[in-house]
């Protein structure tokens, strides 16, 4: 079976990076999310094994300690992490396997897997940026001005990058995405994991 490619995903606060991934999930059966590891309770309706695996901190440490994740934080005093068991599990499965992550997670992942491929999902302009920030009706107008001046930082990282994502129109955004999606399917490496193509190109190819 073919293995499924790693996609990881970035982008600042607003940008519209999770309704990018749903909508991707959606329309794409070979594509799935990994699910994280994580020391913060379950919220309501949320369910272990789907939304987060929920561990204890000694357990998270412990992971750290055996060196099971591809990448982990502590965010806010919770811990989150992408085990390389789940991840490796689902590509064998010939799945493509999506990670939301934060650029530097992304960075740590990228050393242990060069193959991953990386896009970065970009607002058209911060003004627009700007706007849907305060649209949430979530933040104050200090609180805007912090979030824009850490999705600034967040977006001078889209340049280490494999693929950016301009989300403009999302319609558009969500075809862009599935664009990369199929082009890694018929990469030169995936395509060589068939046996009918390895028969016409030859074992030494």
């Amino acid at each position: 079976m073919q293995a499924g490619s790693l996609f990881l995903v970035s982008a600042p606060s607003g940008a519209g990076k999770t309704s990018l991934v749903n909508a991707a999930l959606e329309a794409d059966s070979q594509l799935v999310v990994s699910v994280s590891h994580t020391t913060r309770p379950a919220r309501g309706g949320e369910v272990d094994g789907e939304n987060y695996f929920f561990v204890s901190d000694d357990q998270f440490v412990q992971m750290i300690e055996e060196g099971k994740f591809l990448e982990h934080a502590n965010v806010f005093g919770k811990r989150y992490g992408t085990s390389k068991a789940e991840v490796a599990a689902k590509r064998a499965q010939g799945k493509d396997v999506i990670l939301e992550i934060d650029w530097q997670g992304a960075q740590q992942v990228r050393e242990t897997i060069p193959d991953a491929i990386s896009v970065f999902v970009l607002p058209p302009s911060v003004d627009e940026l700007a706007a849907r920030l305060t649209s949430r009706g979530e933040d104050t107008a200090q609180s805007i001005e912090k979030r824009l001046g850490e999705a600034k930082l967040d977006m001078s990282q889209a340049v280490h990058f494999d693929y950016l994502v301009i989300n403009a129109d999302f319609e558009t955004a969500v075809q862009d995405f599935a664009s990369i999606a199929q082009a890694a399917r018929l990469s030169r490496a995936a395509q060589l994991q068939k046996n009918d193509v390895k028969e016409l190109v030859g074992a030494d190819f």
